[in-house]
């Protein structure tokens, strides 16, 4: 099977500090992985380089079938290409209602005009309805969005992220703040997502990484350390010093 997401030999430094470091690193087209490693391993410099926010000083970022180098293509294109990325801080329409805010999200709803007159059909609100259930908010659907709970919100943009059929999601810390309810029900519906796309996930949570059960890449100093199982990495003696032991 043939990568999905390949990024090799990528470097970039920012005023002399390397944040990544001839990094390599390859994900399948329906593959669920987990990212970990200390503050300042690089991590969301990884996720800036992907989606096009943080050109590398050198190395190659392949993307798809056709083998289409993502260097130099802005971040809207990148995002057309079916690359979505989850922030840490969920960013949802307060005042609109999860439907509305999920029906602004679809894949075929582009520019300002047809946002402004937009009636939906009825694809359009069977859809809505399928993410809406996917996420576990159908009960929501029609409650505005920033009355929801931090959790749901959370729910909400990987359901707007979803609307858009990326063929990959890049998930920054869903776990933070989250009850253990919540924190099970996000594990649940990436687990789902990753059935039909690549989802990767940089996390701090170990015991939320476990739950995901998925390969595991640990970055360091911007470069892979090591990689497996989370029981095959944990026990790895430099993942132990540079990130468990402290």
């Amino acid at each position: 099977m043939s990568a999905l997401l390949e990024v090799s030999g990528v470097s970039v430094s920012f005023d002399g500090f390397r944040a990544i470091n001839n990094l390599s690193f390859q994900i399948g087209p329906a593959e669920m992985r987990a990212i970990i490693g200390p503050n300042g391993a690089g991590k969301t410099t990884f996720m800036d380089i992907v989606t096009g926010k943080t050109r590398p000083d050198k190395g190659r970022v392949i993307w798809g079938p056709g083998s289409l180098s993502l260097l130099g293509l802005s971040e809207a294109r990148i995002a057309r290409e079916g690359i979505g990325r989850k922030f840490q801080k969920p960013t949802v329409f307060e005042d609109q209602s999860v439907q509305e805010n999920l029906l602004m999200a679809l894949k075929d709803r582009r520019g300002p005009l047809s946002v402004l007159f937009y009636r939906p059909n009825d694809t359009h609100l069977a859809r809505v309805l399928d993410l809406a259930e996917e996420i576990g908010l159908t009960d929501q659907l029609q409650r505005k969005s920033g009355e929801l709970s931090h959790g749901q919100k959370q729910w909400l943009e990987i359901g707007m992220l979803l609307a858009q059929e990326p063929k990959l999601l890049l998930v920054d810390e869903p776990a933070a703040g989250m009850t253990p309810a919540e924190r099970a029900h996000t594990t649940n519906i990436l687990t789902e997502a990753a059935k039909t796309r690549a989802v990767v996930v940089v996390e701090h949570d170990m015991e939320f990484v476990r739950r995901l059960g998925c390969k595991v890449t640990v970055l360091h100093e911007g470069s892979v350390l090591a990689e497996g199982s989370l029981d095959h990495v944990t026990a790895n003696k430099e993942v132990i010093d540079v990130y468990l032991g402290r």
